[in-house]
């Protein structure tokens, strides 16, 4: 899921600023430095999965002639390994 760095930068500062507003969070140090950092966990967090949808096609490569011929549908079959390496990997998504 590949968002631009802006959105990420808004999405972070949205979370600060409504957690500080609930008064969950009391930002005492360098509020930029915060940001970032939410911004840097968003990011990596948001890459989880983008890998697996990268390894979820390599792994279909092998039947593509099968998806060309319509004796599998791509969809399907990658919304199943997806599914499954989920499962397998405890990820949450």
């Amino acid at each position: 899921m590949r968002l631009a760095k802006e959105r990420v930068h808004h999405m972070a500062e949205s979370v600060i600023a409504r957690l500080h507003e609930l008064g969950y969070l009391e930002v005492t140090g360098d509020r930029k430095a915060l940001r970032d950092s939410l911004e840097q966990t968003m990011t990596e967090e948001l890459a989880v999965e983008d890998r697996l949808n990268a390894e979820v096609r390599r792994m279909m490569q092998p039947y593509e002639r099968q998806i060309e011929q319509g004796q599998v549908d791509y969809q399907k079959m990658f919304t199943m390994i997806k599914q499954k390496l989920v499962r397998e990997r405890g990820i949450i998504l």
